[in-house]
């Protein structure tokens, strides 16, 4: 099956008054048509960063290594979006072929402009319909996500809405053009657990409805159980951990992924004290040598882990791992 999107040695540097920082390293994955990828990771991880650069969409201090591809297959054939300069280019990948439900709803709608003109504008701007077109398809579209009286929502402002349903309304907007790849980053932290389930299973009924392709954000392994078909296990910039979900979270292979899940509250031991990932997240601006885990693992394997890169070292076809443990046999 060819790949929805490939990404290829992606590294994201950020121009700053410290000097270049880099936010992404060395990033490699791709998506299929109607597959649901989970990027997960702590803040400061460069999963934001990562998705943006599908869109284009990172600031103009972004620098791009010189290996840095992202591929998109569309129709009329492969798309080279880093190649992409000028507006006008860049509309196949920003809302056409690519949308983003970004993690606050009231960040991305404009407050003064209400939720229906919002939605026609960008349907009008990446399509022929006319007005009235675009304004039954986004009432359709506000119904189909759930949103109750979808005609009288359509004209209200974002701060009208709960958060819910704006979280929903930007679920709506993504998906009226009907894109090949859907982004969503962090789309249920700011909800409450019950519309966090609503919107689990909305964004499984879009993947059956649209065969789309969905990136996922998250620092929550367990929305990632209940919501993709593999996962990206991202620490500082780079991928630690990918493969099918269930395989990582029932096999893990990295001491982060392994900290990652140890983390997570026990069913069955509700009693259980929680067990964080020893530390913090270092920061961009003093990136360790070696594995950039070692500052907090708990089986670092002496000299090896503080001073040599660990590369991709594939446990089956379809799991792979970037850590010494698997690669190096401790002297």
């Amino acid at each position: 099956m060819t790949a929805l999107i490939e990404v290829k040695n992606l590294t994201i540097q950020f121009r700053t008054d410290e000097g270049l920082v880099t936010a992404v390293d060395d990033v490699s994955f791709s998506i299929d048509k109607g597959q649901v990828m989970g990027l997960v990771g702590e803040s400061g991880s460069g999963k934001s960063v990562t998705a943006k650069a599908l869109m284009h969409l990172n600031a103009k201090n972004a620098v791009y290594g010189p290996k840095s591809q992202i591929i998109l297959h569309t129709a009329n054939g492969p798309v080279e979006v880093l190649k992409l300069k000028s507006a006008r280019d860049l509309k196949i990948v920003r809302g056409g072929a690519i949308s983003m439900i970004f993690q606050e709803p009231m960040a991305s709608f404009a407050p003064a402009i209400t939720i229906g003109d919002q939605m026609v504008e960008q349907l009008m701007l990446h399509s022929n319909m006319s007005k009235a077109q675009a304004r039954d398809l986004s009432v359709e579209m506000l119904d189909r996500v759930g949103i109750s009286d979808p005609a009288r929502r359509f004209s209200q402002y974002a701060f009208e809405l709960s958060g819910g349903m704006r979280q929903r309304a930007m679920i709506a907007m993504a998906i009226s053009t009907k894109p090949k790849l859907l982004i969503a980053d962090e789309p249920t932290t700011a909800l409450d657990v019950t519309i966090q389930a609503q919107v689990i299973d909305l964004m499984k009924d879009l993947v059956r409805e649209f065969h789309m392709g969905i990136i996922f954000i998250t620092h929550d392994l367990g929305v990632i159980a209940q919501t993709a078909d593999k996962v990206a296990v991202k620490y500082l910039g780079r991928i630690v951990e990918e493969g099918p979900v269930r395989e990582v979270i029932r096999n893990p292979k990295h001491p982060y992924t392994q900290g990652l899940l140890a983390a997570l509250p026990k069913l069955d031991d509700l009693d259980a004290p929680l067990t964080p990932v020893a530390g913090d997240i270092p920061s961009p601006l003093e990136r360790p040598s070696g594995c950039v885990f070692h500052t907090r693992c708990p089986k670092i394997i002496g000299d090896v882990c503080k001073s040599k890169l660990p590369h991709d070292t594939q446990v089956d076809p379809t799991h792979r791992v970037a850590c010494h443990l698997h690669t190096e046999v401790p002297a």
